[in-house]
């Protein structure tokens, strides 16, 4: 077994936490707020159809609008309430429980190879430290050779943006760009955000 993620710690704290998360973006939903920069980002990157893993797929609201677009979406996560919430307001991708330091989708018969993988809403801080690297690993072997990752996530989490960085690399990834904002600003050193899209050769 690995170390707990640090949201079901948060979520054992605390059981009403993620039923408050999922309210929390319906209501976003109901006020007509864009809730998709993520996915239009991702969208950019990748042919019509693509095969997507949206890896800490939270409610569902980047893959779902991915899956909107036409894309073959799948999306894990390790929280099954907001799994359920997913299935209830994006029907159509593939919403799975799962611990992203463990997985091995193959395994629960998805054996084809992904084009992308988004990794929004500050998904890495909240895995488990001890982790992390792991999770980057297995994102890595999960993407088609040439297929790129787009993983997001503040500064101040516990998570340094070198750290994250040497890990990638440590797990296979190229480096392609960095930005500070999913709308494409560019990275600086005292950016408050990164968006790292990194390329498996």
């Amino acid at each position: 077994m690995v170390e707990q993620s640090l949201w079901m710690r948060k979520v054992t704290a605390d059981p009403g936490h993620s039923t408050w998360y999922v309210e929390r973006f319906r209501s976003m939903a109901r006020a007509g707020d864009d809730l998709a920069g993520e996915a239009r980002l991702v969208d950019a990157m990748v042919p019509r159809g693509a095969r997507i893993l949206d890896a800490g797929c939270g409610p569902g609201r980047v893959g779902g609008a991915l899956a909107a677009a036409g894309h073959d979406v799948v999306g894990v996560d390790g929280d099954p309430v907001l799994i359920e919430a997913a299935e209830q307001d994006y029907p159509g991708p593939r919403w799975l429980v799962g611990d992203l330091a463990e997985l091995d989708l193959p395994a629960r018969g998805l054996s084809q190879p992904f084009d992308a993988v988004v990794c929004a809403g500050n998904v890495l801080p909240f895995c488990a430290p001890s982790t992390r690297g792991e999770v980057l690993r297995r994102l890595h072997t999960h993407l088609a050779p040439g297929g790129r990752a787009a993983i997001g996530f503040g500064a101040g989490r516990g998570y340094e943006f070198p750290d994250f960085f040497a890990d990638a690399d440590a797990a296979g990834f190229v480096s392609d760009l960095a930005l500070s904002t999913w709308d494409l600003r560019p990275f600086t050193d005292d950016a408050d955000f990164l968006v790292a899209v990194l390329r498996r050769p």
